[in-house]
């Protein structure tokens, strides 16, 4: 059954909107069901201003792209270029709506985010990456892997994985990286994480 496209999330019935930049207060459309969880404005929010400066003239790298409300809240901001990675096929169009909507231009490519890291091999290394993989899967595990065996990513690059609040994640220095930052909400966080020195 092909889900419809919603101006509604399912998250208290608040419109998602762009929070700020070129495409501010547009509402942004999502995907009806619970198969998908958008981060919620207030979320995002404090995401970017987290992030601050360095979203801007950023290359912005969406994994498990949902909606796209993520990586085109990083457009809006004046990010100068975002890849969105998404398996379904309603996500993926609901990405091309929103995109088309706000008026901001990136590439978005339908299929498993691990097939994604491998055709971005040899074209360029991503600023920042953001991951919201379905929660407690451990998908994440497999996407730092390949990451870090790959070449769009380097000792700059900021990754951020949004995950429930009591998963762990303490494995990641095992695969060279580390944590430098956490954001912890009420069921949920953001992680940031680099290439260990």
């Amino acid at each position: 059954m092909i889900k419809r496209l919603s101006w509604q999330t399912a998250i208290g019935g608040n419109i998602l909107r762009v929070i700020a930049g070129t495409a501010r207060s547009l509402p942004l459309k999502t995907v009806d069901g619970m198969d998908t969880r958008p981060t919620t404005d207030r979320i995002k929010e404090t995401l970017f201003n987290m992030l601050q400066t360095d979203v801007y003239a950023s290359r912005f790298l969406d994994l498990f792209a949902g909606s796209g409300a993520i990586g085109i809240e990083a457009l809006s901001r004046g990010a100068k270029a975002a890849v969105f990675v998404e398996h379904s096929k309603q996500c993926v169009e609901c990405i091309k709506d929103n995109l088309k909507f706000t008026k901001l231009k990136a590439v978005v490519m339908e299929q498993d985010v691990l097939s994604g890291i491998s055709r971005l091999a040899g074209k360029g290394v991503f600023d920042i990456v953001f991951m919201d993989a379905p929660y407690k899967t451990g998908q994440e595990r497999d996407v730092l892997v390949a990451l870090k065996n790959g070449d769009i990513i380097d000792k700059y690059t900021i990754i951020i994985i949004e995950e429930a609040l009591d998963t762990d994640l303490s494995y990641v220095s095992e695969l060279g990286y580390e944590i430098y930052k956490e954001k912890r909400y009420k069921t949920n966080k953001h992680v940031f994480l680099r290439i260990g020195e």
